[in-house]
């Protein structure tokens, strides 16, 4: 029997068994390694990253776990937001479990290390969701795309909201926190703002008693021009309520604070009024996709979902639209595919700049709400700002 009889005998015995052709068909198995600090510091984050990312393949699969009838397999690794472990980990993804494209870290420093391992095994690394602007800037490589929000994304997005003024910032004094101000410092000279800063303030990541920094801040804002803002940029445990008892408002101070997850936002219910920016909230995008994403994980969690589970979801969409699109695993062809791709999110539509792979994407100017029907009614959307008007700098050397 030559080789077509043999592929026809094949065929029709697989019509006979009641198997779909397309089994016959479909290639090995795509596999996709996500990498996130599910022990450390950042657990809650991370936790949240891969709930929403495999929440995200369920609704774009439509719960089959399959791309173009190949079955997707993930593999989830904790790199304790460490960056020699992380570098590690995707290592061993790429090289020992032969995945076709990775996903992580939550720490940024993780990330940045994870960043060279992409180029040596030239695989596709989506970054999810370490924001520091490095990674889409001078430590850039062409396998590298980023879902999450960078630092300067969210400074154009606070600097939208000052036109002029006096500024003070509050940062951990890490490279999260170091990296945040510097993009909030250069943004509002991106945006035209007549912003004045007029003090940095750098308190260590452990800081309980923030009475000193407060001090420091107050006097060097009290007696510039109004309208006087302190803006926090703090990751865990927000010190805004804190400063907020100190009552800045007696110098015609007023707080900014920086989005952060639904347990730290549950803190701030005494202090209605005070607006800041997000990159996601559960009540503010208005698409078919966030009304499953709130229903189904309020249903199996008992809580609206919060930005890092949106961000997870993200990532899972920019990884199917991807493999997709390529028809392959093949990294030049997932290169080609996501250059330029436009996918869904809760959020509504990102896009990957060809030129840095950053997604580009809307945020959210908010306000603490003064009346909360329930325990997550926590904010009112002021204004959705569009990606349009974020003016994201290219920052890499391409």
């Amino acid at each position: 029997m030559n080789k077509t009889n043999l592929i026809a005998a094949a065929l029709l015995a697989a019509f006979a068994a009641g198997a779909p052709v397309q089994a016959l068909a479909a290639g090995p198995d795509l596999k996709v390694a996500l990498i996130a600090g599910k022990t450390g510091m950042l657990e809650a984050y991370a936790k949240e990253t891969e709930t929403g990312f495999m929440m995200g393949l369920e609704y774009l699969t439509g719960g089959k776990m399959e791309i173009n009838g190949r079955k997707l397999k993930v593999i989830v690794k904790d790199d304790q937001s460490k960056p020699d472990l992380g570098r590690t980990l995707l290592a061993e993804a790429y090289g020992d479990d032969k995945v076709d494209i990775a996903v992580g870290t939550s720490s940024s420093g993780s990330a940045i290390a994870m960043l060279p391992v992409a180029l040596e095994y030239k695989k596709v690394l989506i970054v999810e969701p370490a924001v520091a602007d490095a990674i889409t800037g001078d430590k850039w490589n062409r396998y590298i795309f980023r879902t999450s929000r960078s630092s300067m994304q969210d400074g154009l997005a606070a600097a939208s909201t000052l036109k002029g003024g006096s500024v003070a910032f509050l940062a951990q004094d890490y490279a999260f926190g170091r990296d945040a101000i510097k993009a909030g410092k250069d943004a509002l000279k991106a945006t035209g703002s007549k912003a004045v800063v007029v003090h940095e303030e750098y308190a260590p990541q452990t800081t309980s008693d923030f009475t000193a920094s407060a001090q420091r801040i107050f006097a060097a804002l009290k007696d510039k021009p109004q309208p006087r803002v302190l803006g926090i940029v703090w990751a865990g445990p927000n010190p805004m309520n804190k400063i907020a008892d100190m009552h800045p408002e007696r110098y015609g101070i007023a707080l900014a604070p920086g989005g952060n997850i639904l347990p730290v936002l549950k803190t701030w219910k005494s202090y209605p009024g005070i607006e800041g920016t997000i990159y996601y909230y559960y009540a503010f995008p208005k698409n078919k996709m966030n009304d499953w994403l709130v229903s189904e994980h309020t249903k199996r969690y008992k809580a609206p979902p919060d930005m890092f589970t949106a961000g997870g979801f993200a990532a899972a969409s920019a990884v199917v639209s991807a493999l997709a699109k390529a028809g392959s695993g093949d990294s030049e062809k997932l290169i080609a595919a996501m250059e330029g791709l436009e996918f869904d999110t809760p959020k509504g539509k990102m896009k990957f700049r060809k030129e840095d792979h950053q997604a580009l994407q809307s945020m959210y100017h908010f306000r603490i709400k003064k009346d909360q029907k329930n325990e997550w009614d926590l904010l009112e959307l002021v204004r959705e700002i569009p990606a349009s008007e974020l003016p994201l700098p290219v920052k890499n050397k391409r």
